[in-house]
């Protein structure tokens, strides 16, 4: 059986999948890994088998029969695909209560589940862009780092929820070196590997190809690379986008540093759409999520895949295991 200190998950948008997700994941996991579900009972799918607790630790023995709940009062019941303003504010506290208890030692390590930030803003004034900048804010952390990583790839955006035309503006030498930084740590300390190998993208089509299709691999991005180089870390780059991700290319690297969302997010979600997770990097806890949204199209159906979500919490354990 896991540690008795179980992960924390938050209940994310009640009105979307994330607690019918949460169900299906503790069916498949139960005392396996126990993890305790903070949010609205009220919110989870009829019939559940849940059990109320009051402190995070009894959540080992209760998880082998019930899901374990640590119980917030939201201001609405939740209507599936049709989220209420009023109960923003409990999305909110939920994520802030599964940091609390990891800040408390009572939780190995937290996982989100989806959140929709518009419904965030117009209940509650959430003035994030999203889970990662929240949960930086939460920790007194600068600068934190977004990994999505599957069995088969792992990437790491440099500039995450930005206009396509704001990337080259929004790129600079300090961005770029922080990320990094915190993703050749990450790997080391997170996921057990002594000497990460790193394969850098170039933000340009052919990165660039010798400045003919623009000049920021020249420019900005290589003297980056060449400065963490002389630091003794293994980087390949900034190389075409377009070749690195098939197998081959794969096998070469441990995590591959991409310039912009898309240019990331495409190739995994192709090699594994169900399975994806996002990490955050550079955080003084673990924090995982699953790689996917609200899908508020089939909140409330019964169809939806826990697959991304159980990988999330698997992860979570994985790395709380590696950092002891």
């Amino acid at each position: 059986m896991s540690s008795p200190l179980p992960l924390a998950l938050s209940c994310g948008d009640p009105s979307g999948i994330g607690p019918e997700i949460a169900v299906k994941a503790w069916d498949a996991l139960r005392a396996r890994l126990p993890f305790v579900w903070i949010g609205d009972p009220r919110h989870l799918p009829r019939g559940t088998a849940h059990r109320e607790i009051g402190d995070p630790a009894e959540a080992a023995h209760v998880a082998a029969s019930a899901l374990p709940v640590l119980p917030l009062s939201f201001a609405a019941p939740a209507r599936p695909g049709d989220p209420d303003p009023a109960n923003a504010a409990g999305v909110i506290e939920a994520i802030a209560t599964a940091v609390r208890l990891v800040q408390a030692g009572k939780a190995r390590a937290v996982c989100t589940a989806p959140i929709h930030k518009k419904a965030l803003k117009d209940g509650a004034g959430f003035a994030y862009p999203g889970h990662t900048e929240y949960l930086a804010a939460l920790a007194g952390v600068e600068r934190v780092v977004m990994m999505l990583a599957c069995s088969e790839l792992r990437v790491v955006p440099v500039t995450i929820h930005i206009a396509l035309r704001e990337v080259p503006q929004a790129l600079d030498a300090r961005l770029l070196r922080d990320t990094i930084r915190i993703t050749h740590q990450a790997l080391i300390d997170d996921f057990g590997l002594a000497a990460p190998r790193l394969a850098i993208a170039g933000l340009n089509p052919h990165a660039g190809e010798g400045g003919a299709m623009g000049r920021e691999e020249i420019e900005l991005i290589t003297p980056v690379l060449d400065e963490l180089r002389a630091e003794g870390l293994a980087i390949a780059g900034p190389l075409p986008a377009d070749t690195m991700f098939h197998a081959q290319a794969r096998e070469g690297y441990d995590a591959a540093i991409c310039m912009y969302h898309d240019q990331a997010l495409i190739p995994i979600k192709t090699i594994d759409f169900a399975g994806g997770v996002n990490v955050t990097l550079g955080l003084p806890f673990i924090r995982t999520s699953p790689d996917h949204g609200t899908a508020y199209d089939i909140a409330g159906t019964g169809v939806a895949d826990p697959a991304s979500l159980i990988a999330a919490l698997k992860m979570a354990d994985e790395m709380a295991r590696m950092r002891g």
